[in-house]
Parts: C-alpha cells; sequence; structure tokens
C-alpha cells in the first residue's frame, strides 16, 4: 500500500515536472512568434495554460500512457480556465484572477482524475495492469 502511495504521489509530481518544462521551453518560443502576449493577461493566461498541458501530455505519452489517460488529463488541466471564462467575460473575476485560481484548480482536477483512475497511477510504468479476474458464477 506504501510503495502504491509513493508511486501515485510520483507520478503526479513527475506530471508537474513536465508541466514547467512545457511551459518554459514553450515559453521561449512564444516570446520569438508573439512578442506582445505577455501585454495580453488573458491570452497569456491561457496560452500558458496550453503550454503546461502540452508538456504534461508529452511527458504521459513518452511514459506510455494510453490516448484516453492523455485526453483526460489534459482536459483536467483546461477544464478550470474554460470554466472561468465566463465570470471573467462577465466581469466577475479579473484576468489575474483567472490566471491564479485556473491554476490553483488546475492542480486539484489533475489530482481528481487521477484519483478517478487510481488504479493506473499507482504502478510503475511499463507495468502491465491486468483487470479484476471475474470467476465463471455457475461453477462451484
Amino acid at each position: 500500500m506504501q510503495r502504491q502511495i509513493f508511486t501515485f504521489v510520483g507520478h503526479y509530481l513527475e506530471m508537474v515536472l513536465a508541466m514547467f518544462i512545457g511551459m518554459g521551453l514553450l515559453a521561449l518560443l512564444w516570446m520569438l512568434i508573439w512578442p506582445g502576449l505577455h501585454d495580453q493577461p488573458v491570452a497569456s493566461t491561457l496560452v500558458m495554460a496550453a503550454d503546461m498541458t502540452i508538456g504534461m501530455a508529452g511527458w504521459m505519452a513518452i511514459r506510455g500512457h494510453s490516448r484516453r489517460m492523455i485526453v483526460e488529463m489534459s482536459v483536467a488541466m483546461v477544464a478550470p480556465f474554460v470554466v472561468l471564462l465566463v465570470p471573467l467575460v462577465t466581469g466577475a473575476i479579473t484576468a489575474d484572477t483567472l490566471m491564479t485560481v485556473g491554476h490553483v484548480l488546475m492542480f486539484g482536477t489533475m489530482l481528481a482524475a487521477m484519483l478517478l483512475r487510481r488504479s493506473d497511477y499507482t504502478h510503475r510504468h511499463g507495468t502491465v495492469v491486468q483487470p479484476d479476474r471475474v470467476e465463471n458464477i455457475a461453477t462451484p
């Protein structure tokens, strides 16, 4: 059990590290192709979220996660920002709030996605997880 918790936490930390690497590397690219991006807080926040998602998705692919898991985690990461666009557009929150709350929620939604697929995140990479065997109930 303790090993599973350690593996789960390790997966989470790997994805967070991959997010920061993706954000950092892609930020350099954005500075070259969209020099005024940081003067546009909403666009900058959404691009940053996308960059973090790209970094995480790339790492998950390298580590052999299924497309389904990569898509689920990507949706979990972007969903807070999409939801927060409504209060942003209505003036209920500022662009700074979008940035801060969106990122805080992102970490929570990632954790939620991992907890929903707990068995996929509590084993080592490259280990095939066998589904529970269902015994034939007709056999005594």
